[in-house]
């Protein structure tokens, strides 16, 4: 059975500096900030929450179905999506626009910057979710915010279950408007950081969160992950990577998994183990997209 993603399709443009961030910025100064970074290392990669979440979930053995939205450049991006086995039959292409771009910038902490044009993004509302005998569940990624609102309603209406994942995207959104989703969603999926503001912001404790859905899970990078289920918290731990070589994309990659278990029916403990495998694969090569198995799923 299919995964329906909505998220971004972007291309991702990844530059390292070999310095460290904290040591070129002056808290003191922030007021009047103007900083360079030389970055002798650049690529372009295929990225985008949608496609690197489609990217993990395939190569584990499911069956990915990303809906989002390219604009006029999109040739390339829906050549490797045919290539790799990705259906697009839910990639809308938008003309008179780019799609989505990313700049990201990560220093020897492996502390990034990143600056984010949505461009096609913003016109992602204008796919819409509807029941479908092949799609067993979704996620709501970062995505243009009307495309996050209506596609939530949706997956609801169409009574898909989801998983609610928002990253990036979650400052666009206040209390009320988090709690809705949260009451929709059957599953919530958020880093540490993410966690502490989506608790802020709709006044519940990660326990409260948890009780209204079928599973949180907190994703704590190098530590592991928190899995939480009716209040109770458990700790996955994480797996040594070979290497640490650029932490683009480890979080989608993780979310990929977390799909690929629970289309199986798997505990989300099991998920969740899956998935800090993933990460740690992903975390010894450059870029989104470009880390290949080197275990079976069933042995996560």
């Amino acid at each position: 059975m299919a995964v329906l993603i909505c998220g971004s399709l972007a291309f991702d443009t990844i530059m390292s500096f070999e310095g460290h961030f904290s040591e070129q910025i002056m808290p003191e100064q922030l007021h009047i900030l103007n900083v360079s970074f030389l970055v002798p290392s650049l690529r372009r990669d295929f990225g985008g929450c949608a496609g690197n979440i489609a990217y993990s979930l395939k190569l584990l053995g499911g069956e990915p179905l990303p809906m989002a939205t390219l604009g006029s450049d999109a040739g390339d991006y829906l050549h490797r999506l045919t290539t790799l086995g990705i259906s697009t039959r839910h990639v809308k292409q938008v003309a008179d626009t780019y799609t989505a771009q990313a700049m990201i910038m990560t220093d020897r902490d492996n502390n990034q910057i990143t600056a984010f044009h949505p461009g096609a993004m913003m016109y992602a509302h204008d796919n819409r979710i509807e029941a479908a005998p092949d799609v067993r569940l979704g996620i709501i990624a970062p995505d243009g915010r009307d495309a996050m609102l209506q596609h939530a309603a949706q997956f609801k209406a169409a009574k898909i279950p989801f998983v609610f994942d928002p990253g990036q995207g979650l400052p666009m959104f206040d209390g009320p408007e988090l709690a809705a989703f949260i009451e929709q969603a059957d599953w919530v999926a958020v880093n540490d950081y993410e966690g502490k503001m989506l608790c802020d912001r709709t006044g519940w404790s990660l326990a409260d969160i948890s009780h209204k859905v079928q599973g949180l899970v907190v994703t704590l990078g190098s530590e592991g992950c928190d899995v939480w289920v009716n209040g109770v918290c458990q700790r996955v731990p994480a797996v040594t990577p070979a290497q640490v070589v650029d932490p683009t994309g480890c979080g989608d990659s993780w979310r990929g998994a977390l799909l690929f278990g629970l289309e199986r029916g798997w505990s989300l403990e099991r998920c969740a183990s899956l998935g800090n495998r993933m990460g740690a694969l992903k975390i010894a090569q450059r870029g989104p997209q470009n880390y290949a198995l080197d275990f079976t799923p069933e042995q996560a």
